[in-house]
């Protein structure tokens, strides 16, 4: 049985008003990070200000451990594959990005870091699928939108 708040949220995501879609979005990621309660979510953001501070390996540890201790936590994986594309480790990011979809195939997030990751390695046939998946979810995000036309670009 779908979660009708979840459904509401989806909805709002394609409201023509900025608000609506930009708390829907905030109440989005919120749920995400929230989804294996305080301890997920502490694990989350102390791998975020270990991340801000320049500690990768430091982050990068703390979110395997958090992924191996909850496989299905899919914010995880999402916030490994962040790192990993931040350090330039694309195939990593995007096999990261690949099970975040699987978990949750409705993450805008993860299907958006897909594209750059496919981008970044030359993949833009690809990467275009990546970024009208994530639109179809958010329709106005207009950072996938330019990103479309970047890749459609490279392949003339």
């Amino acid at each position: 049985m779908e979660d009708p708040s979840l459904a509401a949220l989806l909805s709002d995501l394609k409201d023509t008003e900025p608000q609506v879609r930009d708390r829907a979005t905030q109440q989005l990621w919120q749920r995400w990070y929230r989804q294996k309660g305080t301890y997920g979510l502490n694990g989350l953001q102390r791998a975020e200000v270990l991340m801000t501070a320049g500690e990768m390996a430091e982050a990068e540890q703390l979110l395997s451990d958090l992924i191996n201790q909850l496989p299905d936590f899919a914010e995880a994986w999402n916030r490994r594959a962040v790192l990993h594309y931040l350090q330039g480790r694309y195939s990593e990011s995007l096999e990261d990005c690949d099970r975040v979809i699987d978990l949750n195939p409705i993450h805008f997030g993860a299907l958006h870091g897909k594209g750059l990751s496919l981008a970044a390695l030359g993949q833009y046939r690809e990467a275009i699928t990546a970024f009208r998946a994530a639109l179809e979810i958010q329709p106005y995000a207009l950072i996938n939108q330019r990103l479309i036309l970047e890749c459609t670009a490279r392949l003339s």
